[in-house]
């Protein structure tokens, strides 16, 4: 199962990953389920990109994420 995200002008693979795992380095996942998207350092924009949907478990825990990425 996936979400899908239509990107934004600015967007990196990082940011993605921050926004729907809280954690910044979960961005090879989305990666590998869109192929059909460049790896660039920012995405264009209007781009359709899939989410993976990964186990709570799996999900980053305020307490593991830096104090300046909270």
């Amino acid at each position: 199962m996936h979400l899908e995200h239509i990107t934004t002008q600015g967007e990196r693979w990082d940011t993605l990953s921050y926004r729907y795992y809280g954690d910044p380095l979960g961005y090879p996942r989305i990666i590998a389920a869109n192929p059909h998207v460049p790896i660039v350092p920012l995405l264009p924009s209007g781009v359709v990109v899939l989410i993976p949907i990964i186990e709570q478990a799996e999900a980053s825990k305020a307490e593991d994420t830096p104090p300046w990425l909270r």
